[in-house]
């Protein structure tokens, strides 16, 4: 094993106490706007900002930072054609008694159903695999570690990216979704982990109005 090589810690910039109050504050408030939509306008996006928000995606933290996503952002119309079928025979299955009493009854508030039309309509999608092997450079097959948790932490970065960027978001995950390896030409040993939609949203879209409740300071954190 090579010896461990350490350099210095570089771009740190520590900022007085009121200013970083100040920074989360505003950044957290600036979250609250992010909604999950299902109406997207059909306006093209800059490519740029899908690379700078995938940049970005990769700088998350992981085990042993091997980094071990893909994001494929899929154009092709017959793929996000394919792609909507696939997804919407997989919606329907759920629907319709795989899914049970309930969580269809935990959904019903959202209004959600087997119909995906934003797969094909709106700007961006973006297929994020999970790899089972892998390392720092793509040519390496090694053992990946934490993998779940190293992926769910690049789609959170990637999502509070394409926020800051000004457009709207929605996380589907249909399961299965083995057919998204076949679409966007990844290996067997990649495993599909959510789709990414983004774009401008539409003028008439809206939000179900249960979105909106959000679980207070005191429900989601204690202090031991």
């Amino acid at each position: 094993m090579s010896a461990e090589k350490r350099v210095p810690l570089e771009n740190y910039v520590e900022y007085p106490a009121e200013e970083m109050l100040r920074r989360v504050t505003e950044f957290a408030t600036d979250l609250k706007r992010r909604r999950t939509i299902r109406d997207f306008d059909d306006r093209p996006v800059d490519r740029g900002i899908i690379e700078q928000a995938i940049l970005a995606a990769g700088t998350a933290p992981s085990g042993a930072n091997h980094q071990p996503w893909h994001f494929a952002v899929i154009e092709d119309a017959a793929k996000r054609k394919a792609l909507r079928e696939a997804a919407e025979a997989e919606e329907r299955a759920f629907y319709e008694g795989k899914a049970g009493d309930e969580w269809l009854s935990a959904l019903e508030p959202l209004g959600t159903d087997a119909n995906k039309p934003f797969l094909e309509h709106a700007p961006v999608i973006i297929a994020v695999f999970a790899q089972k092997r892998g390392g720092v450079t793509i040519e390496e097959k090694k053992k990946n570690y934490y993998i779940n948790e190293s992926v769910g932490i690049a789609c959170g970065m990637m999502l509070a990216a394409l926020h800051q960027a000004g457009l709207a978001t929605l996380t589907h995950t249909p399961n299965p979704m083995r057919f998204l390896n076949e679409i966007c030409d990844r290996p067997a040993d990649e495993k599909a982990y959510m789709l990414i939609v983004a774009g401008y949203p539409a003028k008439d879209a809206t939000v179900p109005e249960h979105a909106l409740i959000k679980k207070s300071l005191t429900d989601i954190s204690s202090w031991v």
